[in-house]
């Protein structure tokens, strides 16, 4: 008995031993500073000017810059220890790091990128992968992980990163903060290691939507000007249907945010798709085009292989003598882009920039200077770290589906964290046209908190959202009908309003909408049938009388008629509409 006794306290002395070696090992996992900094450093800022001159705009600040700009006296890393060892000390510092410093913020270090900036996992053999804080199982995204997780872990006010495809965009969404790609050529590209020229532009990163905005200021050097209000915010419907969790997730919390701030007037739903298949004739050439063709998205899908083409061949010419002469060991996946990037045709390369300036000039014209697209930033959860989906070529090309709507056309891009779905972070985008900048920041910082709280509300009435779900989409089919409506497409509006007087069949507005285009297609039974249910549900209802009277004139129901007029006077008696056609019809059978 006392051997049983002894072995006891052996077996609980072992598992208490084991307990505290996982703890330990687990708080080694997750390192202070997250494994998100290759070199810690500190770029001090100029002193402050004397009054009553203003302090510098970026004053009390400090951030992080991704391993790829230039620092003097360091090594840019590019996310390889081969690239860093057979590469001299930066002679300057680039002009983006040196402009914010001076602006009066503190650089505190480098961060980890994925290897040679190319990836958008956030992985990296060589230096470690930086933990996720908002999903520490998940990959925190690339290229510019180190910089996303320096912000969402606190570590620093902002940073720095390069979105080529995604690598500013996806780690924003994947650690849940604000994530910013400026438009290409707007901020500059000296002082870092390119990955793909036509395609490379900075970003920055924050959880604070005025930071972001002053830092945007400083570096896209944008005289002071009153802030404009956007016209037009269009939903980009089937961009939505691609993702892995529910649409109204996040479309529902946009349209209530713009209705709060901006009224439902200037929302509208695009299927982008169809808009840019007539817009952009040179992607059909493109080698990819016929086989996708039956793809539900085939033109997001190839305009996905134009950006990865585009990349691919770009980073190939720009480091191939490196990698020939120092044959350093790369991910697989790098290499073979590589190798095929080298092999492909001149005049696929021109189709590619024939694409980009269709794709801008299409892009322009859609949301001129004062529209707003609103995409989701990726289409799924991050995945889990180790995942073998990363190494295909397929979730490459599903991932950047989404993210090369920007890219390809160069336009600026923001994106905002939504809170979290089944514990993994979610958030939308919003594109303005390239050159629009300071516009797209400007609306964020003015929308961030709206959003804020409507998805914090979505998220908190899980259980009422089943029953408002129907409703909400109603809404939405409603909104799709009154565009369709506004583009005289009427037996498309008739559709689109039924769907909605299906999912909530109690709305007089679903009957009357319908009445309307009912009208414009001259079926005067089915409209006056509508305008009488739209009544019956809302008796104080002065368009459906007005749209019934006009169905009963045009049946030869005169005296009905004159009294849907006559009562659309008695409930408003100053509409000119209502007293001219109950005088028309009067005089006409006195």
């Amino acid at each position: 008995m006392a051997s049983s006794s002894a072995n006891l306290w052996v077996l609980l002395g072992l598992g208490f031993a084991g307990i505290l070696l996982m703890t330990r090992k687990l708080k080694k996992v997750v390192k202070e500073d997250f494994g998100a900094f290759v070199q810690r450093l500190q770029l001090l800022p100029p002193p402050q000017p004397p009054p009553p001159k203003a302090p510098h705009p970026l004053t009390g600040l400090n951030f992080a810059v991704s391993d790829v700009f230039d620092i003097k006296g360091y090594v840019s890393g590019f996310g390889h220890p081969d690239w860093a060892r057979t590469h001299e000390e930066a002679s300057r510092t680039s002009p983006i790091v040196a402009a914010l410093v001076e602006g009066g913020a503190t650089c505190v270090g480098k961060t980890v990128v994925d290897e040679m900036a190319y990836g958008i996992s956030g992985e990296n053999g060589h230096y470690g992968t930086p933990t996720n804080p908002a999903a520490p199982s998940c990959v925190p995204g690339g290229s510019s992980s180190g910089s996303a997780v320096v912000v969402a872990a606190d570590l620093a006010d902002f940073s720095l990163g390069v979105d080529t495809v995604g690598g500013v965009r996806v780690p924003s969404a994947f650690c849940g903060i604000l994530g910013f790609r400026s438009s290409h050529g707007s901020v500059g590209n000296a002082g870092f290691v390119p990955v793909s020229t036509s395609l490379d532009t900075v970003g920055w990163f924050s959880k604070d939507p005025n930071v972001l905005r002053r830092v945007g200021h400083l570096l896209l050097q944008v005289p002071f000007a009153v802030q404009r209000t956007p016209r037009q915010m269009i939903l980009a419907d089937d961009c939505f249907q691609l993702l892995k969790f529910p649409t109204d997730r996040i479309t529902q919390v946009v349209i209530k945010a713009v209705e709060k701030l901006y009224g439902r007037q200037i929302l509208k739903h695009e299927k982008i798709e169809e808009y840019f298949n007539a817009k952009v004739p040179s992607l059909k050439t493109f080698n990819g085009y016929k086989s996708n063709g039956g793809s539900k998205y085939s033109f997001l899908r190839t305009l996905s292989e134009v950006t990865l083409f585009l990349k691919r061949h770009e980073f190939g010419r720009t480091h191939a003598a490196w990698i020939d002469t120092t044959k350093p060991t790369l991910d697989p996946l790098i290499l073979t882009s590589f190798r095929d990037g080298l092999e492909q045709a001149d005049t696929e390369v021109e189709n590619c920039k024939l694409i980009r300036d269709e794709m801008r000039a299409a892009i322009n014209s859609l949301l001129k200077d004062d529209g707003i697209l609103v995409v989701p930033t990726i289409a799924g959860p991050p995945p889990k770290l180790g995942a073998k989906e990363l190494q295909s070529w397929e979730y490459q090309i599903q991932a950047t589906t989404l993210l090369s709507i920007a890219s390809i056309s160069g336009c600026c891009q923001a994106s905002v964290p939504l809170g979290t779905f089944e514990k993994s972070p979610i958030s939308v985008s919003f594109i303005a046209r390239n050159g629009g900048d300071r516009f797209l920041l400007d609306t964020v910082h003015t929308m961030y908190s709206a959003l804020q709280e409507e998805a914090d509300f979505a998220s908190k009435n899980k259980g009422a959202k089943r029953v408002a779900s129907r409703e909400d989409s109603a809404e939405i089919a409603k909104e799709k009908g009154n565009q369709a409506f506004k583009d005289k497409q009427w037996p498309k509006a008739v559709s689109f309003y039924t769907e909605a007087i299906k999912l909530s069949s109690s709305n007089a507005t679903y009957y009357n909408n319908r009445a309307a285009a009912f009208l414009e297609l001259g079926s005067f039974l089915q409209a006056e049938a509508d305008c009488t249910k739209a009544i019956s549900l809302d008796k104080k209802n002065v368009k459906a009388y007005l749209r019934r009277g006009t169905a009963r004139e045009m049946l030869g129901y005169y005296k009905e008629a004159i009294e849907d007029f006559s009562y659309a006077l008695v409930l408003e008696p100053n509409n000119k509409r209502a007293a001219l056609s109950a005088d028309r019809l009067r005089k006409l059978f006195r």
